[in-house]
């Protein structure tokens, strides 16, 4: 199954933080990265009080269902540091979003597919468009169409993965 993952970082040399889970993204047993977005410099989403993030997003090929998949996902995130408690929206050392699953529709207590307000955030729609410009979001609609009602005016495709 062809499943779609987003990736953020603002704290401690955040470029770096992605590099490193995508590496450890491709020693998952039955995931395969089949592509990978460039890095983007984002302003934070919901609470603006903090520093920018560089995001990016990957389309992965795996033979794991959506919950295994996502445990996989916060177990990379648990070992590289990631704190659960604070603000809601706030600062973090990595963040592994699943964010589509095929065109599997799903709401859980676990998990949300699509994710929720993936299709109200520019810094998730813009990495997508760059790797496939026609992408559906399921229940939403194209993404390109989706990216004209964004500000997308302070999003920033940064040169290369290291961030500069």
């Amino acid at each position: 199954m062809k499943a779609w993952l987003g990736l953020g970082s603002n704290l401690q040399q955040p470029a770096i933080k992605l590099q490193q889970a995508l590496t450890r993204l491709g020693e998952i047993d039955g995931v395969g990265i089949l592509s990978k977005s460039s890095f983007y410099r984002t302003p934070p989403w919901g609470d603006e009080n903090q520093d920018d993030f560089i995001n990016a997003v990957v389309q992965i090929e795996t033979n794991l269902g959506p919950t295994p998949l996502l445990y996989q996902l916060q177990s990379i995130e648990n070992v590289m540091g990631r704190q659960r408690s604070g603000r809601r929206w706030g600062p973090r050392l990595i963040d592994i979003d699943l964010l589509l699953y095929g065109d599997k529709q799903c709401r859980s207590e676990e998990l949300e597919l699509p994710h929720p307000r993936m299709h109200e955030r520019a810094f998730v729609l813009m990495p997508m468009f760059e790797l496939d410009p026609m992408l559906e979001i399921p229940g939403y609609g194209a993404i390109a169409e989706l990216l004209q009602q964004l500000d997308c005016s302070d999003i920033f495709r940064l040169r290369d993965e290291a961030g500069d």
